[in-house]
């Protein structure tokens, strides 16, 4: 049974897989850059091992936001340990994102959700990819940015007066304090910024709304895709909550950048399963 994983910095989806049975399950987001041994440790046990069988585990490929350098070693040393009948493949959650939307095929691979980044894929490998930054330096167009900007907006006086008030009907306790010691003391920021990209998505038709997340979107095409040479001759497709829920401003603010859009999905998870299902097949 190969077990697949594919983690962002809120979400965490995992699909096992074998001949007659597919288990999908979710649980919190496993990114080592913002989540210590212990808390991975206690996702891991609370909230995947007693729901798959682990005895019967033989593969895992676990894609994961945050998984560079010595970060993959965590988890898979975490993994290891929980799966000992196991070989395990760490690496980042873009490489994931390149196989669910391209296979072996070669496009430009992006993901918009609590981060952004992309990479251009040539159906085999990233050949090359922008380094997202995080929230504060880049992720462009993501939901941790999108929180960002509604919030400085809102608290800044520069939210219209109507959004304002509807801001303040949906988070009446939020102060400005809170917000500076959610966002600058305590764990997690980028995905408690994500949590109020929603309320855009729901004030979608209102211009302002509107306006944010297409001029998010345009930052995110010129300082993460038209970086690669002649980006324009790839078709660029994405996965993400904020790429499919924001799927019809997606679509536009791409068709007047020049962008050949592709698939938006939600999660990369089932693409994935299915690609190593075939693998899988193909082994025999």
């Amino acid at each position: 049974m190969i077990l697949i994983a594919d983690s962002g910095s809120t979400k965490c989806h995992w699909a096992s897989i074998d001949n007659e049975n597919d288990i999908r399950i979710s649980t919190d987001g496993i990114n080592p850059f913002h989540c210590d041994r212990h808390t991975i440790e206690s996702i891991v046990d609370s909230q995947l091992v007693d729901r798959i069988p682990q005895h019967k585990i033989t593969e895992i490929h676990f894609f994961g936001a945050g998984c560079r350098d010595d970060k993959t070693t965590i988890i898979a040393d975490i993994l290891r340990h929980r799966f000992p009948q196991a070989t395990i493949e760490v690496t980042n959650d873009l490489k994931g994102a390149a196989i669910a939307l391209f296979g072996n095929n070669r496009g430009i691979a992006c993901i918009l959700g609590t981060g952004s980044v992309a990479c251009l894929y040539d159906g085999k490998g990233i050949v090359r990819s922008i380094d997202p930054l995080g929230y504060i330096l880049g992720d462009e167009g993501s939901g941790a940015v999108l929180g960002r900007k509604l919030l400085g907006d809102c608290f800044k006086n520069r939210l219209p007066q109507h959004l304002k008030e509807k801001f303040f009907e949906r988070y009446p306790t939020l102060t400005a304090s809170e917000l500076i010691d959610r966002v600058y003391r305590k764990p997690l920021p980028n995905r408690f910024l994500a949590s109020f990209a929603p309320f855009l998505s729901e004030n979608i038709e209102d211009s302002y709304a509107y306006d944010l997340v297409f001029d998010s979107f345009t930052e995110f095409f010129e300082r993460n895709i038209a970086c690669f040479d002649r980006w324009d001759d790839y078709e660029t497709s994405f996965c993400g909550s904020v790429a499919y829920h924001f799927a019809d401003v997606l679509e536009v603010a791409a068709a007047e950048f020049g962008i050949r859009l592709g698939q938006i999905v939600q999660s990369p998870i089932d693409n994935l399963a299915l690609y190593f299902k075939k693998y899988r097949e193909s082994r025999g």
